[in-house]
């Protein structure tokens, strides 16, 4: 028990005061979410991923094994959240909803600094290819499931384009692969960017918590939520494992795959009406009983 609450005061409380203080600037001052996830995800997240590649000792190997973890766990989410609609008998826009829910979470605002806190800077180097696979599929196969046909292919692929953490991914490779080394008049914005990435993610993660409704439906939700939470661990361990992924490539993927719901559910859900309520709901919900769950789950692996 000392151990959990260790782990819950040092690794998640922080999260949470953090994002707290979001929240309190969105209510209290009326802080613009926009704005600053607008700043995080143009500027602080390209160069948290580039200085993690950059610096880290991660090979081509190693970054082709996560993102086939991520597919993976990705692709089973997706067919256990459709098995378990298929029972609750959703129709179509709570379908879409509830996948959305159930497969993508909240990699980046939530995800890396917890990995940060809990495992150190190896992990986060790890979790950071992560999260950017996570990026990526989230613009692709999450874009289709909330539009639900009415997107095409090419809007999808230019979707991809706009992400700008795939650009920092690409000159980080250039970087490595050719053996340069970036001047520090380049690193050095660079570095103090990235270390300004955390916790603006998690203020940004608290000023979009301050949007929450009450559900419409808290019973399809509970079920969303403890699929997202139970659920997850166990298959992220179980192909971890099967792939060979050890060390903090594996605290990296099990953590970051067993985070509540992504909030940016949210914004496909208003912009496409796939039960925004609901996944407003999901989201809240999730992130508020994610330390029951991730508290046990960082002190095994460890």
């Amino acid at each position: 028990m000392q151990v959990l609450l260790s782990i819950l005061a040092s690794d998640i409380l922080p999260v949470f005061i953090i994002a707290g203080i979001g929240f309190l600037l969105a209510r209290v001052f009326g802080a613009s979410v926009k704005t600053l996830s607008t700043a995080v995800f143009y500027a602080l997240i390209p160069c948290l991923v580039f200085r993690s590649i950059v610096s880290s000792n991660i090979t081509g190997a190693g970054v082709g094994r996560l993102l086939l973890v991520a597919i993976l766990i990705l692709a089973a989410m997706g067919l256990i959240g459709r098995v378990v609609a298929m029972l609750l008998r959703l129709s179509r826009p709570e379908l879409s909803a509830f996948l959305l829910v159930v497969m993508f979470s909240n990699s980046g605002n939530y995800g890396l600094p917890v990995v940060m806190f809990a495992f150190g800077p190896d992990a986060l180097s790890y979790a950071t290819i992560f999260f950017v696979a996570s990026s990526l599929l989230t613009n692709t196969i999450g874009v289709f499931l909330a539009a639900a046909g009415r997107r095409s292919v090419h809007d999808a692929l230019i979707g991809i384009l706009k992400v700008p953490a795939l650009y920092a991914v690409g000159s980080a490779a250039i970087v490595v692969l050719g053996g340069f080394h970036p001047p520090l008049a380049v690193m050095r914005p660079i570095v103090l960017l990235s270390d300004a990435a955390l916790p603006m993610m998690v203020l940004v993660l608290g000023m979009q918590l301050e949007r929450a409704t009450l559900p419409e439906r808290p019973g399809v939700v509970m079920v969303a939520v403890a699929v997202s939470l139970l659920v997850a661990p166990l298959v992220a361990l179980g192909l971890v494992s099967l792939l060979g992924v050890t060390g903090p490539a594996r605290q990296a993927c099990v953590v970051l795959s067993s985070m509540p719901v992504a909030v940016v559910t949210t914004i496909l859900a208003l912009e496409f009406d796939v039960a925004p309520t609901f996944v407003t709901s999901s989201v809240l919900a999730s992130t508020l009983l994610s330390p029951l769950t991730l508290t046990p789950l960082i002190a095994y692996l460890r």
